[in-house]
């Protein structure tokens, strides 16, 4: 039988965050390296598509023989469409884009009076064959910003217990190197450090067994009951 379980909490940001847009058509003198922003709000937005590739990139140096091919559990859990492959496995997640958390935001522009959630980082490259800095201005999320997250798994065989809390132990393990990683550009100067918090999953489609749930949300908690 076949069931869905959603995964809801926030992600916060605890240095300032770049995960950039597009500058094709940026003005002279504007930001060199902008942020991705939802249309309707203009606010900074989180793809899913960034923190699922991030976590899968992180499973993959922990658990990959090879640099090229993704171990068994990884493919499992986020699909692979790996040409030469017989069939096409599809991914059991599905990330959605992420929004700043009005909660958060209004708290901003009500305590500190700002209008955006973003700021201008300054720096500087330098060319290592002629010596010359080349300055440009980085636009990052910044510290504090507060992500609600939305997760959906799909559980193919809901009878099954053993393989979801395989693939919920691989997920949880996914976040926790995240959290010692960083997740947008720039990370080694100090960018996209982020924290994970009231992570809590549901049986929204199915009959799930509870006591499964249960151990998902230990699983999530960092094996805290």
């Amino acid at each position: 039988m076949y069931g869905k379980i959603q995964v809801k909490g926030n992600i916060k940001v605890m240095t300032g965050m770049h995960i950039g847009g597009s500058d094709a058509f940026s003005a002279i003198g504007a930001v060199d390296s902008s942020v991705t922003r939802d249309v309707i709000t203009n606010r900074p937005m989180l793809p899913g598509s960034s923190l699922k590739g991030k976590l899968r990139s992180l499973l993959a140096r922990e658990y990959n023989e090879k640099i090229d091919d993704d171990a068994p559990e990884i493919k499992r859990l986020f699909g692979s469409v790996k040409k030469g492959e017989e069939n096409v496995i599809n991914s059991r997640l599905l990330f959605r884009d992420m929004i700043v958390s009005k909660n958060f935001f209004d708290n901003v522009e009500k305590k500190y009076g700002l209008h955006d959630v973003t700021e201008i980082k300054y720096e500087n490259t330098i060319n290592r064959i002629t010596g010359v800095a080349m300055p440009r201005q980085i636009e990052r999320v910044i510290r504090g910003t507060v992500f609600n997250l939305d997760i959906i798994y799909d559980a193919y065989n809901i009878a099954d217990s053993l393989e979801i809390e395989e693939d919920f132990a691989l997920l949880a393990q996914g976040i926790k190197l995240l959290e010692y990683d960083y997740l947008g550009g720039h990370g080694s100067r100090g960018y996209g450090k982020v924290k994970f918090n009231d992570l809590n999953a549901s049986s929204v489609v199915g009959d799930i067994d509870a006591d499964i749930i249960d151990k998902i949300n230990e699983l999530l908690s960092g094996g805290k009951a």
